[in-house]
């Protein structure tokens, strides 16, 4: 497939440039909390796995980024941009490993994503109000 660009890989997965956006910011921000920052004379390298992060880590990592950015809201937000389960984290995630904007290793799988967590428990009010599993 020929290199597309956010904007193009977003219009071809029926989920909205907000939500590809967000799950990018979500990654560094998982990537970061698991891994650190990065030290001042290393560049990052896309096929350095030592930064992975699994699916079920990606998920709960884009779940407290969520709070963190949405608090109370963001059920709805995630919801009006088509997000309604962790499948569809990973679907937005394989999109763009698919057009190489991600990088993903042989293990790696969609089936990563499915019924990591109900978004109903973990996006209830009671959870974002304690700021849930973290």
């Amino acid at each position: 497939m020929p290199s597309l660009d956010l904007t193009q890989v977003a219009k071809r997965s029926g989920f909205p440039l907000h939500a590809f956006i967000f799950v990018q910011r979500g990654l560094d921000f998982t990537v970061r909390r698991l891994h650190g920052e990065l030290p001042d004379d290393r560049v990052f390298d896309p096929a350095d796995t030592s930064r992975h992060v699994t699916g079920e880590q990606l998920c709960h990592g884009l779940r407290d980024f969520a709070l963190d950015e949405y608090g109370l809201l963001a059920r709805t937000v995630l919801r009006r941009w088509g997000i309604r389960t962790c499948e569809d984290f990973g679907k937005i995630v394989f999109s763009m490993v698919e057009a190489g904007l991600m990088h993903k290793t042989d293990r790696d799988s969609l089936s990563d994503f499915i019924g990591v967590f109900d978004f109903n428990e973990a996006f209830s009010e009671s959870m974002t109000l304690t700021g849930g599993a973290r």
